[in-house]
């Protein structure tokens, strides 16, 4: 597969067959993803693969903490205290997407929940991958795990499978090291949901829109 038809063809995949991946796989995913580049050679990932009886057990207490209202605190500000445009339009019509896809009504709150709370099973795809990074590493090696993060992603693609990267995962951080015995100083930076899209759900079958080029490059010459 070209870079090019992975970067085309990634997206982000809510719904997955019953089919379990390989640990194999999911070795040479990693094994490709390592090569990502990070500032000085740091490589500040550190990885977890979560599935079968431990996913189980670990998605029920994160659905649980949310039903009971238990706050939600990354271990860092993912998105802005304020939001301004464009940004703020692009996420509303993100949202807007998701839901008029799955014919949810605004006020339809039942059904709002129970997609919301989709994201803490990984939308049930058989395995669920969390990312830790060492709390001494700085701003830069957020930038390195990004790269790390992608090259995951696309190497997925390569093998057959799909994936969604999700901040969601990583809103319960305390219970995720706690429950997979993670030092609690780490920095949760998120999950991602990893398996075989189920291409004939519905949610599967719209693409959020891209900014052109012209709009946000500018040549010097």
């Amino acid at each position: 597969m070209k870079v090019r038809d992975a970067l085309l063809q990634r997206k982000s995949v809510r719904a997955f067959l019953n089919k379990d991946v390989e640990k194999d796989t999911i070795t040479r995913i990693l094994d490709a993803a390592r090569h990502a580049p990070s500032g000085s050679n740091t490589q500040p990932w550190q990885v977890a693969v979560v599935s079968g009886k431990k996913k189980l057990s670990l998605q029920k207490k994160l659905e649980n903490a949310h039903l009971e209202g238990v706050p939600e605190k990354m271990d860092y500000i993912y998105y802005p205290r304020q939001w301004l445009e464009p940004y703020k339009l692009r996420r509303r019509e993100c949202g807007l997407q998701l839901y008029s896809t799955l014919n949810i009504q605004r006020d339809d709150v039942e059904k709002r929940k129970n997609q919301w709370l989709a994201n803490y099973r990984a939308f049930d795809a058989p395995a669920m991958l969390y990312f830790f990074m060492d709390p001494t590493l700085e701003t830069g090696s957020f930038m390195d795990y990004g790269m790390f993060l992608q090259s995951v992603m696309l190497s997925a693609e390569e093998e057959g499978l799909a994936s969604c990267a999700q901040a969601a995962l990583g809103q319960y951080p305390e219970l995720v090291k706690t429950e997979l015995n993670y030092d609690s100083k780490l920095i949760l930076i998120c999950g991602m949901a990893l398996g075989y899209e189920d291409k004939k759900a519905t949610v599967n079958s719209y693409r959020t829109p891209r900014e052109s080029v012209a709009s946000f490059t500018q040549f010097f010459e």
